[in-house]
This record gives structure tokens, C-alpha cells and sequence, in this order.
């Protein structure tokens, strides 16, 4: 298997510099068209439009202000055009540095190479706990 893992840690970036800027367009493109995102809480959202809409919901009221952190742990190939990625990280209120115990998750990513460029095709995350 021949994976740039580079490209591959870069993925959470992109996740967080959409945040940043509260760009749900942004954030929603780092999914694969039928990409799918499960959060705590019971959250299921399916395909690019269900993220974009629902990060674009959250990015006026509950995330205003804030930012998100994703550090990769572990990445595990899986093929040379998927892999899966372990990170820690989570929400970051306005004017913290990092995510409080409340706001702290591992989350999984399942990433896929489509034409040259890394993409989460399944996501979901978990508090940290204490």
C-alpha cells in the first residue's frame, strides 16, 4: 500500500478551517456526496446537502464563536484509496484554548481518495468521558 499520510492528517485540518470561519459550504465538502456524520446525541446526517444544512443551523447559534481541534492518534490503511483515521480533539468555546471535558471526543473518520483528494465518507464521534 502506497498512502501520503501527509494528505491523509491534513483532513482534519480542513475540518478545522472551515470551523474556523464557520463555512458550512467548506465543511460539507470535505464529505464525500453521500457522506455521513453521526454525533452524540442521536445525529445521523446523510449525504453533503443534510451536513451543510445542519452545521450551517448550528454555526448561527450553539458553535457561534467557537472553533474545533482534531488531533489524529492512529491511522490504519485499509486499502491504498481508504484508510481510518482515530483523533482526539473536540468544540472549543470562544476564548478557551481548548475543548472542555464536556466538549472532548475521539472521534473516527473513514477517509476515501477520490481523484487525488482525501475524503470522509463516514464520520462519528464520542465524548471523552472523565
Amino acid at each position: 500500500m502506497s498512502i501520503d499520510l501527509m494528505k491523509v492528517q491534513q483532513v482534519p485540518n480542513r475540518i478545522v478551517a472551515a470551523w474556523a470561519k464557520n463555512d458550512a459550504e467548506s465543511f460539507a465538502k470535505v464529505f464525500t456526496e453521500d457522506g455521513t456524520l453521526i454525533l452524540p446525541g442521536g445525529v445521523f446526517l446523510k449525504g453533503r446537502e443534510e451536513i451543510r444544512a445542519h452545521m450551517a443551523e448550528l454555526y448561527q447559534d450553539t458553535y457561534k464563536g467557537t472553533t474545533v481541534t482534531g488531533t489524529p492518534q492512529m491511522i490504519k490503511p485499509l486499502s491504498d484509496t481508504a484508510v481510518v483515521l482515530i483523533t482526539t480533539g473536540g468544540v472549543v468555546a470562544a476564548g478557551a484554548k481548548e475543548p472542555s471535558a464536556d466538549e472532548a471526543i475521539r472521534a473516527t473518520w473513514l477517509l476515501v481518495e477520490k481523484d487525488g483528494q482525501w475524503l470522509i465518507t463516514a464520520y462519528q464521534n464520542t465524548p471523552l468521558g472523565d
